[in-house]
């Protein structure tokens, strides 16, 4: 006999959950006692309807973070399998070891050869251990700086996924300079005449995130987050105390209205309502048509153009007041 395993569900989530169980309870029990429920079956479909616009049109910044760690989410290498074609992973930092966590390589987008990187997370404990729960080294960071440079000496626009908490602070990362990996990143991203467009697809942990976002367009998912460090992280260091982080979310304007606001993204992609999770195909399509628009408004760019664009758009980030 098979299990059905239950659907992870956040809590916020658990009106819409009671309803859906409502329903299905309903149509069991009709099906065998043998009386149509249809009539108040609808009306409870049109209340889940509505529950669910309700709870997810109104998501606060915290709501938002926990749904970018929605462990059914859509992870790098689901999309470059949604998006790419004929991808070749390619591995190693040729200093020290193949990081896991760092995915990359070349691929077509609708034909034209690119450059695609992403930052990936594991869906078990196995997984995640392997992939160090998405949180680079200084090798992986190594690894997509010699990717880029490939693309940039073959002229492939380079296009990367953020979805990291951050950079690995372990020992032997902080042994191996992470902090000098990342910072290497930012200088050469600035320089290179190609091409470079970011999607957030998840969690933008701090310089973790920055290390591979140095580009001429950044773009957010509906229900990622983009920030200098996490709401936890946050909290601990301001409030003494973890349990703070929904508080702290607020305050860091991380979540895609509040980038757009203030320049940090140059567009948001829209998800299914409820998650990227809910529907992939539908939000791959949605980062399809945003890749294809941008990839044919940069492609007529000259390189000093990229470049010089590249750098005025870091320089005006923000908004600034008295």
């Amino acid at each position: 006999m098979s299990v059905t395993k239950p659907r992870f569900t956040l809590e916020f989530e658990k009106p819409i959950r009671e309803l859906e169980d409502k329903i299905a309870a309903l149509r069991a029990s009709s099906e065998s006692a043998g009386v149509d429920a249809t009539k108040e079956a609808n009306s409870l479909e049109a209340k889940l309807a509505q529950t669910r616009r309700e709870v997810y049109g109104n998501l606060t910044p915290w709501q938002r973070v926990q749904l970018a760690r929605h462990p059914r989410r859509p992870y790098s290498l689901d999309y470059i399998g949604m998006l790419f074609d004929d991808f070749q992973e390619l591995h190693g930092d040729r200093l020290f070891m193949d990081d896991e966590s760092t995915v990359g390589g070349t691929a077509f987008f609708e034909g034209q050869p690119v450059m695609v990187i992403g930052q990936q997370k594991g869906r078990d404990t196995k997984e995640n251990l392997r992939r160090n729960f998405g949180c680079p080294n200084p090798e992986g960071y190594r690894k997509a700086l010699r990717l880029m440079k490939m693309a940039h000496t073959f002229k492939l626009p380079i296009i990367t996924l953020v979805d990291t908490p951050g950079a690995f602070p372990g020992i032997g990362s902080e042994e191996r300079h992470v902090a000098e990996a990342i910072a290497v990143n930012l200088r050469e991203m600035s320089q290179f005449g190609v091409p470079i467009i970011t999607f957030v697809i998840g969690e933008g942990g701090s310089g973790g995130a920055l290390g591979i976002a140095v580009s001429n367009r950044v773009f957010i998912l509906e229900n990622a987050y983009y920030s200098v460090i996490s709401p936890e992280g946050c909290a601990a260091i301001l409030f003494k105390d973890r349990a703070h982080a929904p508080k702290a979310a607020e305050a860091l304007r991380l979540d895609a209205p509040n980038l757009i606001k203030l320049g940090v993204v140059d567009g948001v992609v829209k998800e299914p309502l409820g998650g990227a999770q809910e529907n992939p195909a539908a939000t791959g399509s949605n980062i399809r048509k945003t890749l294809r628009e941008t990839l044919k408004e940069l492609s007529k760019l000259k390189p000093d153009k990229l470049v010089a664009e590249r750098y005025a758009k870091f320089r005006k980030m923000g908004v600034f007041s008295e």
